[in-house]
């Protein structure tokens, strides 16, 4: 059986690859994505990929792990993420919380700095 950080691992090694299938491979049909803590961004498979479709046409895309820690089935990461925003290259630092259930993303929770560009 795949560990809740193995998945989270596995969707975040996909996202700096740009790869959409191994990437909506990792969350739940019924995902939920939210802004932390409550704003709903995306619900549903349909609509995360979506999200993600657009995203990974940035050239500079990259997400970079600080750390990881889980407690059962959730996974908190801190990351610095590299993005392509309207003024140009910049970074913007995030929390990740990921619930995991039945071996998939179900629910997750996003918080992020502003962006600092350059």
């Amino acid at each position: 059986m795949t560990s809740p950080t193995e998945i989270v691992a596995r969707q975040l090694d996909a996202y700096n690859a740009r790869d959409i299938e191994a990437f909506m491979a990792c969350w739940a049909a019924e995902a939920a994505y939210h802004a932390f803590p409550s704003e709903v961004l995306a619900t549903g498979a349909d609509a995360i990929r979506a999200r993600h479709l657009a995203r990974f046409q940035e050239p500079n895309l990259h997400g970079k792990l600080l750390h990881r820690l889980a407690v059962g089935n959730v996974v908190v990461d801190h990351e610095i993420v590299t993005r392509n925003f309207a003024d140009g290259v910049g970074t913007v630092e995030v929390v990740a919380i990921y619930e995991i259930d039945d071996g998939k993303i179900a629910k997750s929770w996003f918080k992020q700095s502003a962006p600092v560009i350059g």
